[in-house]
């Protein structure tokens, strides 16, 4: 069956009680069902395989719950699949991944988890006409490659990056700030959005070193900055690096504040870390806001994965949770499961999942993105404050 010819319109229930991703075109399952393919890709290998698991948890318990719900579209019983893939935060790996999700027809992908991966595998799923959401790649270059079928549900570095370099210097107080980057897109889009907002803040920057995302040896270049007497120094990469990056800014006495985005946003970071290092030490954000009604969802979010999986959410495991449901509702909306006619209802989605609201602007990006700051205490990332970014770039809640 051609996926054009697919006629979806949902029951009020199934609208009720929907929310996932992607069809597929026409497979039944052994009890009779149309399945609906759902593409995850992240690294379940490789030095940070606990953030990619962490994702693809996400994307099983959306999954799950919705085909829990006996979800209907029009009047076929769906049943929703979840084709994970493996890209290690390796770009080549990650357009192999990509590439086999387009040849197994999917409707739709969550993923990918780094903007490494993500970036050039976009352009594989935009020539195939299959939409993207991704929860958690954050370089701005993503969502301005002119692809109508790109998408984010987190703040990307602008925001991130910047909130991160104004709060250093207005906050914190720095007064010489040095950058060290893993020169990945992620890492150094953020780390060049974080020194532009230091500069414009009035902030003294006195040195930019650079590593990569596998190193393990940073003596040289802490050796270097520890010369320049920092009291912030700001890290744009992943926990796999930045804890024992810290470790060994212990071992060589730099007493600085540690920053970084919401790839060093973890408890894994504290357990990467000398002990005690990361506490009252380290400041990280990562996109959403955990105050009122949404920290409720958070919270209830948190222990249902943690009941379900036996594991602590690391980071973005609520955003592909949101991604996969907001994905399914604009095929709800549309009628359809076919990419070309409910990429329109994505576009103007509207949907309130355990992250906050999602909605996007022309770009694809996430509209009045919120961001939360953290700080460590007993090895955990605990709240500092949070608030909107958009337009507004500082943190600017109570």
């Amino acid at each position: 069956m051609k996926l054009s010819s697919l006629k979806t319109p949902l029951t009020a229930v199934a609208v009720a009680a929907v929310v996932l991703t992607l069809a597929a075109c026409g497979k039944k399952d052994g009890g009779g069902a149309q399945v609906i393919k759902i593409g995850h890709v992240g690294p379940t290998s490789g030095a940070i395989a606990h953030l990619g698991k962490d994702n693809e948890n996400g994307a099983k318990m959306a999954i799950e719950e919705l085909n829990a719900a006996g979800i209907k579209i029009g009047d076929k019983v769906v049943k929703f699949e979840l084709l994970a893939e493996d890209d290690a935060a390796d770009p080549k790996q990650g357009t192999a991944a990509a590439q086999k999700l387009v040849d197994a027809k999917v409707q739709g992908v969550i993923g990918h988890l780094n903007s490494g991966t993500t970036i050039p595998a976009s352009q594989l799923y935009n020539a195939a006409g299959i939409p993207q959401i991704s929860p958690s790649a954050t370089n701005p270059k993503y969502t301005r490659q002119g692809y109508a079928g790109a998408f984010r549900v987190v703040a990307d570095d602008v925001h991130l990056g910047g909130t991160l370099g104004k709060y250093a210097v207005e906050t914190l107080k720095g007064k010489s700030i040095a950058v060290i980057d893993d020169r990945t897109a992620y890492g150094q889009g953020v780390a060049e959005e974080f020194e532009k907002a230091v500069k414009a803040a009035g902030g003294n920057l006195v040195g930019h070193e650079f590593t990569t995302d596998k190193a393990s040896d940073f003596n040289a270049i802490l050796t270097t900055l520890k010369g320049k007497k920092p009291d912030i120094i700001f890290f744009g990469g992943m926990d796999a690096v930045a804890g024992p990056m810290l470790k060994q800014m212990k071992q060589l006495g730099i007493n600085a504040k540690f920053m970084g985005g919401d790839g060093i946003c973890t408890a894994e970071l504290a357990k990467l870390a000398a002990e005690g290092m990361a506490d009252e030490n380290v400041f990280c954000a990562e996109a959403g806001g955990v105050e009122g009604e949404q920290k409720a969802g958070m919270d209830k979010f948190r222990a249902d994965f943690k009941a379900k999986y036996n594991a602590e959410v690391q980071v973005y495991a609520p955003y592909v949770y949101d991604a996969v449901k907001v994905m399914v509702q604009a095929m709800v909306t549309a009628g359809s499961s076919d990419p070309a006619k409910y990429l329109p209802a994505l576009k103007s989605i509207n949907y309130k999942g355990v992250t906050g609201n999602i909605a996007f602007d022309e770009k694809g990006d996430i509209k009045n993105g919120a961001l939360t700051l953290f700080t460590y205490k007993a090895g955990s990332p605990r709240f500092v404050k949070s608030g909107a970014t958009v337009g507004s770039l500082p943190l600017n809640a109570t």
